[in-house]
């Protein structure tokens, strides 16, 4: 395998969408099950780790955990609980080279570090991504239809005092077909009286209603936050049809003038349709997080098809690693891995000099984070 170039295996990195760690043990089910967006291990009779992640989690984290490359599954299991939950989580977190951590703590919040806790176990920076859903359901509990907007708005404030950046998860729950209009209060109140009405009927907690969810995201846009969308492929809850990134376009065009930062996470498969929007709109910025680290050794191909159209100044590093602490190292060394091979191809081609390169390394690595999420000032 070709090494990287000096520059991008010394490259600092902001990670601006992940979550927390498992500061618990886990056996093999539950490891396997974290590997992927997979709800649980195959009752088949097949294992993840004979998946193209699962093979570079023998291949790349064994070493961190003092065994060979490609060690079996089980020894890799085995050593991981020799060593404990704490010692591995700082063996990955800390080797990874990332200065900043952007935390969406909004999904199993109770299982996983917060930024307190994950901060101090990777030695870094690490800032709060609030889930305007979450939000809005905990609201929803204790409100009236008619008081809704007026506390869901303080306790938005109250909650991203110091957060750098809102995330929607309305890819979820309604697709991301959203109208640019901003809804009126007329209709908020309404949508909220409907919602408030499936809960007394007996339906669980969950927004999933496009008025509300437009409503959520313009509060972001109006407290000149980064807004966050997750976009394309995740776990079976997600109707990946109605996740394609171009069903935003109306939305992006309604907000362009806003001058706020759109941030559309993952994206695979739609990362060519996602670098589009990011050429063609100047407020909108890709990752190509959480596909990273399960495509394994294939991920290079995938952020070079992303920068066939998305410039270096719109492309953004993230894991979306979730629970296991093999996810950041995994997600850091195939991004570097990628960036590394595609800048050198386009050195060997005289596309770019040795100063662009270096240039260009630390937009996507950090510079395009450090100023989106204002953290220069940090």
């Amino acid at each position: 395998m070709t090494g990287l170039l000096d520059f991008v295996a010394d490259l600092p990195l902001i990670d601006h969408h992940c979550h927390g760690v498992r500061t618990a043990g886990v056996d093999r089910d539950g490891f396997e099950r974290m590997l992927t967006e997979a709800d649980t291990v195959s009752p088949q009779g097949t294992s993840l780790f004979d998946s193209l992640i699962g093979l570079s989690v023998r291949e790349r984290c064994a070493p961190v955990l003092d065994l060979p490359k490609h060690a079996p599954a089980d020894d890799y299991l085995a050593r991981r609980t020799e060593l404990g939950a704490d010692e591995v989580n700082r063996r990955f977190l800390r080797g990874t080279g990332t200065t900043d951590y952007l935390l969406d703590g909004g999904f199993l919040p109770e299982s996983l570090t917060g930024t307190t806790d994950f901060a101090k176990l990777a030695d870094a920076r690490a800032h709060d991504i609030v889930r305007l859903e979450q939000v809005a359901e905990d609201v929803i509990r204790k409100t009236s239809a008619a008081s809704f907007a007026e506390d869901f708005a303080a306790e938005l404030d109250r909650r991203t005092t110091d957060a750098a950046g809102v995330k929607s998860i309305a890819a979820y729950r309604v697709g991301l077909e959203l109208s640019g209009e901003r809804p009126n209060p007329a209709e908020v109140e309404a949508a909220a009286g409907r919602w408030l009405a499936r809960i007394e009927a007996g339906e669980p907690v969950r927004l999933a209603d496009e008025v509300l969810h437009r409503h959520l995201i313009w509060a972001g846009i109006d407290r000149r936050l980064p807004v966050q969308f997750h976009v394309g492929y995740g776990d079976s809850d997600v109707d990946l049809h109605r996740c394609d990134p171009l069903r935003l376009t109306g939305f992006l065009r309604a907000t362009r003038d806003t001058g706020v930062p759109v941030l559309l996470l993952h994206n695979y498969p739609f990362h060519r349709n996602a670098a589009y929007l990011a050429q063609v709109f100047e407020h909108v910025f890709v990752d190509v997080g959480l596909i990273t680290h399960n495509a394994g050794f294939r991920a290079p191909a995938i952020l070079a098809e992303t920068l066939e159209l998305a410039p270096f100044g719109k492309l953004l590093f993230s894991t979306d690693a979730f629970g296991l602490a093999e996810l950041y190292h995994l997600g850091t060394a195939l991004f570097r891995q990628g960036l590394s091979g595609f800048l050198r191809a386009a050195l060997a081609a005289d596309a770019l000099s040795e100063a662009d390169a270096i240039r260009l390394a630390r937009l996507a690595g950090h510079g395009n984070a450090a100023r989106i999420y204002r953290l220069e000032r940090t």
